[in-house]
């Protein structure tokens, strides 16, 4: 196990109705003038936002409202919401929604207190020093973004999907009700549970040895997710398969999984030019990307494979020839993505395998290569893509 330092600073609130206590929260944690960051109607015609409004009033604690976050949250609005915090004196943002509506305030709150481009975050010119305090009111399980300091924007002129980090952006406190989850249509479930099993993947696949601890924290949230995922898309009234899912995204994404090993995002990075050429479901994405991703590395480290073949999917090891476990444990995770309605491949995620030169060059890798658990060169990831679009069951 690697050396590490771990800092979570977030305060969960969670369970049934607490969003009532957002106006409470936000005045705990120094909040005086508020942005309420949202996305689309569903917040507004469930009556989510009225209930987080209202408790901001009980707690006389001013706001302005900011809506219309897309899926893939677009730079257009972030630059809008720095106006209006610049306009309004705002010292606190709180998101009403899922990791889109996360991501851009976290972008909002890094470039109102900075003197350039917030997009200077996003291209690696400059890194978030400091930002406004957040809180959220979490209505999807998914990016884990309610616990992390990460964030991922689209620049709406290039279509360049982009991310940036760090503990400056970690929520002040996330309100956590699951309740508020069970009017997500099945595909946008099943694509909120593909990201979060993702972010376990991309810490479980390592070079770092003697990483039990964490190997049986990320299998844990992989057979709880492999368990509930099937649950709430068949009733998806169930609290509590929707409450353990939704912890199991909050998890799976404060680093808790990672910390003392070696990571790999490559999966998140190729998914990231699809989602920004196409304007796909992140998810959805990675349900395609990821298995094919597997199946290009897998021969680095069969053993591993085989490892999670057996403790998250019951494969039977062989060990004369783990090759065997691992590639059957492969089989059954992209055949468990289409069984919860996922596509598995381009066709049938709308994308293009003509494309694929395209998100080769947009990954911007040139004649290097990526870091993690295998080094990718553009030929490489060529490879991975033409896997994916050519997948089957």
């Amino acid at each position: 196990m690697d050396n590490f330092n771990f800092y979570s600073p977030t305060e969960f609130v969670f369970g049934k109705g607490r969003e009532h206590e957002a106006g409470q929260m936000v005045k705990k944690y120094g909040g005086s003038k508020v942005l309420v960051h949202f996305g689309g109607g569903s917040a507004v015609k469930s009556g989510l936002l009225d209930r987080v409004t209202a408790s901001l009033t009980a707690a006389e604690v001013p706001y302005v409202t900011l809506g219309g976050v897309k899926p893939n949250p677009r730079d257009t609005l972030v630059y809008e919401g720095i106006d209006l915090c610049k306009q309004e004196n705002v010292d606190f943002i709180l998101c009403v929604g899922g990791g889109s509506v996360i991501d851009s305030a976290k972008a909002i709150a890094a470039g109102v207190v900075y003197e350039g481009d917030f997009w200077d975050f996003y291209c690696g010119k400059a890194a978030v020093e400091k930002a406004l305090p957040i809180g959220t009111v979490l209505t999807i399980a998914a990016a884990g973004s309610e616990g992390s300091g990460d964030t991922v924007v689209t620049q709406e002129a290039t279509g360049l999907k982009r991310g940036a980090g760090s503990n400056a952006l970690r929520p002040r406190f996330s309100i956590m009700n699951p309740e508020l989850t069970m009017t997500l249509p099945p595909f946008q479930t099943a694509c909120g549970a593909c990201d979060i099993m993702a972010h376990v993947f991309e810490r479980y696949f390592t070079n770092t040895p003697e990483v039990e601890i964490t190997d049986r924290l990320c299998e844990a949230v992989l057979c709880t997710m492999v368990k509930e995922t099937p649950r709430v898309i068949e009733d998806p009234m169930n609290y509590d398969a929707r409450a353990n899912i939704m912890w199991a995204g909050t998890v799976a994404h404060t680093n808790i999984c990672g910390v003392g090993r070696s990571q790999d995002w490559n999966s998140h990075n190729l998914e990231h030019e699809l989602s920004g050429l196409y304007d796909v479901a992140h998810g959805a994405g990675l349900a395609v990307v990821m298995p094919a991703w597997m199946e290009f590395v897998m021969p680095h480290n069969p053993m591993r494979f085989a490892q999670m073949a057996n403790r998250v999917f019951g494969c039977a090891m062989n060990y004369e020839k783990p090759e065997m476990t691992a590639k059957e444990g492969i089989r059954c995770f992209r055949r468990f993505l289409h069984e919860i309605g996922l596509p598995i491949n381009f066709a049938e995620l709308g994308a293009k395998e003509e494309d694929i030169p395209v998100l080769v060059e947009k990954l911007g890798l040139g004649d290097g290569k990526t870091w993690g658990f295998v080094r990718l060169s553009s030929e490489d990831v060529a490879q991975i893509y033409h896997i994916a679009a050519k997948a089957a069951l």
